[in-house]
Order: structure tokens, then C-alpha cells, then sequence
């Protein structure tokens, strides 16, 4: 499944002998062999078609934001615990998510991403296997349900629980730490059939 992801991608983005990739997929790549001849492989940057802040309670948009607002640090959800961030990025496509809401849980003050992902529900077992063996700390919290409705996971995890996370990473760093994470749960789950 993720292998046909990244055949895909790799046929719809290699342009001039030139591909973005970021760190996580070229290591896949390589090690699948999915790109032969004389392709040049560039570093990947995220690129958001998306980037709105909403009040939590009611959803509604606070304010249309540009790429510069997530360099911010991800801290920035602590002082405006009202909020949340939604994001849209292509970058997603290739680990299947839809679209990822950022904020930080009133109850037990962690950050937490929330989204979509688009695996089959006989995974499930695999996937809550990955999540309980790489989510580090006491009190890992994660949340993970199919929907027969949207044919994908409702996913939700914290991310103080992901080696390598802090609070002082930017929301771009953060996006990043969390596509890595995910990517390696799909291959992990990928591996497991």
C-alpha cells in the first residue's frame, strides 16, 4: 500500500530528472529501489493549500493564515488554548492523511494532532500495536476509530509522546516530526501483512 503511494508519487512528481522527497521517503525509496536511472533527488519542504486557526468550541475560522504563521513555535497553542490549527497539504497524499488539526488538550495539557487516515480497518490491530510500542512516556494517550462512514481512521494522538518532540519546534517542525511518525507507522503495518 504505501509502495504503490510512492510509485505514484514518484510518477506524477518526477519532473526533469528531478524529485523532491523528504528524508524519510528517500530512505523508502532507496530501500524499495523505487527510482532507477539518473533521477536527482531534491529535499522535499511542505507546501499547505490550507492554513486556517478556528475557536475549538465552534469551529468557526478566527483567520486564514500564510506559510509564515507556522513558523511559529507550535507554544503558540498554550497561550491560545481557544484554538486550534487546521493544515491541507499534497504532502500528506503519500502517507494517506486527509488534512491534521493541531492543538493542545484542556484536560491533560498535551499537544494533539487529530486526523483522517485512509488504511483499511483490518490494520487497526497493526496500527494500535505501533502506537502502544512508539509512543514513549507515562500516560500515552491515543485514540483510534474506524469510520464505516468515511472508510478511514479517526486518528488522534499526542505528540509530547513522539521521540523528539518539544515544545519549542515550530508547527512546520512539528508537521514534519508527525509525517515521519506516520509514515513509519503505514510502512510498519505495510510490513506486518
Amino acid at each position: 500500500m504505501l509502495k504503490k503511494q510512492m510509485e505514484k508519487y514518484i510518477a506524477e512528481n518526477t519532473l526533469d530528472n528531478k524529485i523532491e522527497f523528504f528524508n524519510v521517503d528517500k530512505e523508502y525509496v532507496a530501500k524499495h529501489q523505487l527510482i532507477t536511472g539518473d533521477v536527482t533527488v531534491v529535499e522535499k519542504a511542505f507546501k499547505f493549500s490550507a492554513i486556517e486557526r478556528c475557536v475549538k468550541e465552534t469551529e468557526n475560522l478566527i483567520r486564514e493564515e500564510d506559510q509564515n504563521f507556522l513558523n511559529e513555535s507550535i507554544s503558540y497553542l498554550k497561550n491560545h488554548m481557544n484554538e486550534f490549527v487546521y493544515v491541507e497539504s499534497n504532502a500528506f497524499e503519500v502517507i494517506r492523511v486527509d488534512a491534521v488539526v493541531l492543538e493542545l488538550d484542556d484536560v491533560f495539557e498535551t499537544y494533539t494532532a487529530l486526523f483522517g487516515l485512509k488504511l483499511q480497518k483490518k490494520f487497526g490491530n497493526d496500527m494500535k500495536a505501533y502506537l502502544d510500542k512508539h509512543l514513549h512516556g507515562d500516560g500515552a494517550k491515543y485514540s483510534v476509530m474506524f469510520s464505516n462512514e468515511d472508510g478511514l481512521w479517526d486518528m488522534n494522538f499526542a505528540l509530547n509522546y513522539i521521540e523528539g518532540f518539544s515544545e519549542d519546534l515550530s508547527f512546520v517542525e512539528v508537521y514534519q516530526l508527525m509525517y515521519d511518525f506516520i509514515f513509519k507507522m503505514v510502512e510498519a503495518v505495510d510490513e506486518a501483512q
